[in-house]
């Protein structure tokens, strides 16, 4: 009978990966926390308010879907559009979710599901930047949590904070320019190495090129193309490093 590594005995949260994880997270915390505070005041601004908008933060958790969601409830769009504009949005977590599905598809639904709602686009560039290959080891789990912890609790602060102070921010001060100069700082940390400045660039012209496509799917293709070149380059360094062996 094997023993259990000693790790695996311990809750998640006293687990050196768990701490390893937030403290990877807290080098995007500060992007994160912009964006954040832009989608509370945005939600209030939208006619929400701040028992509903408290609401949605908590629930729905997904920074663009909820900003994509907002002008059509304010603007009185069908309910149907307004999801039907959310999913095609978060359509990106699908292919995460693939990504993920070989480190994590022994765990039990209800397991798979909490995972689900704390991924996040930080969170899995993170996370696969330190495991490449899956392993059936309690760290990776770990890992993850500490990671998915600083990301909600950062994220969460700065919305909630947007929610309570956006009666005091005037309209004026242009939030969709700040959010987007957030969106490119916290982006712009995550470019580590040639696979992501490359990966980076290509979503980008995949995003500018399927512009015209409805319900911002043009974000789903240039997702689509990043990860797809990200895992072409990354099969091809064992190649390069076999050949000049």
């Amino acid at each position: 009978m094997h023993a259990r590594p000693a790790a695996s005995l311990d809750p998640v949260w006293r687990q050196p990966d768990f701490r390893q994880g937030a403290r990877d997270m807290v080098d995007i915390a500060l992007g994160l926390g912009a964006w954040g505070l832009v989608a509370g005041v945005a939600m209030v601004k939208s006619g929400l308010g701040v028992p509903l908008s408290v609401l949605m933060t908590l629930v729905v958790f997904a920074g663009s879907a909820q900003l994509a969601a907002l002008p059509l409830i304010a603007s009185g769009a069908p309910i149907w559009l307004v999801w039907a504009t959310a999913f095609c949005v978060n359509l990106r977590f699908v292919i995460f979710s693939a990504q993920w599905r070989p480190y994590f598809a022994h765990l039990p639904v209800w397991r798979r599901v909490l995972l689900g709602y704390f991924s996040t686009d930080t969170t899995y560039v993170i996370f696969m930047r330190r495991y490449r290959e899956p392993q059936p080891a309690p760290e990776q789990l770990a890992y993850f949590w500490g990671g998915a912890a600083m990301n909600w609790a950062a994220w969460q602060m700065a919305s909630l904070a947007g929610i309570l102070l956006a009666d005091r921010v005037p309209t004026a001060w242009g939030l969709g320019f700040a959010g987007t100069l957030a969106l490119l700082g916290l982006a712009g940390s995550l470019l580590s190495d040639r696979a992501t400045w490359v990966s980076a660039v290509v979503a980008g012209c995949a995003a500018v090129a399927a512009y015209a496509l409805p319900l911002r799917l043009n974000i789903v293709v240039a997702i689509a193309c990043a990860v797809a070149v990200g895992v072409l380059l990354d099969h091809a360094k064992p190649r390069q490093t076999g050949a000049g062996a």
